[in-house]
């Protein structure tokens, strides 16, 4: 299967155990496939993560095109860009893609969330808009 995204492996064997579930998956936006991967390696407990590999089989098998209820950006950052105007105002401006790519690097860490929030607001709010 071939893929620009890095498909987690347990995905790609769960993907590739059926034809018609690696066409669907082909058949998804780029975004899209990127918040299934997200929603899946957030998990904190290998039985969480399990349980999000089914539901995508399950969502992708009945037409649904996303994860439910999924926030792509952490609800801290969003907290920390309404105390950095001029970081929000660049967040705001920001493509889908690119928010994500700050949500991806802040989600790459386990113990420094916080820092890593703290330096895309500054980022943010000199102009950048990648990390």
């Amino acid at each position: 299967m071939s893929d620009t995204l890095k498909v987690p492996t347990d995905l790609r064997k769960v993907l590739a155990s059926s034809p018609k579930m690696e066409a669907i998956w082909k058949d998804l936006t780029p975004i899209s496939r990127r918040d299934f991967i997200s929603w899946i390696e957030s998990a904190k407990q290998p039985e969480t993560r399990t349980r999000r590999i089914e539901v995508t089989k399950s969502k992708l098998l009945s037409g649904q095109r996303r994860p439910c209820c999924y926030a792509v950006v952490p609800m801290n950052l969003y907290k920390a860009l309404d105390k950095v105007p001029k970081a929000k105002a660049v967040w705001k401006d920001l493509s889908p893609n690119e928010r994500r790519d700050f949500a991806d690097w802040i989600e790459a860490v386990k113990d420094t969330k916080v820092e890593r929030i703290n330096k895309a607001c500054m980022l943010l709010s000199t102009g950048k808009r990648h990390p």
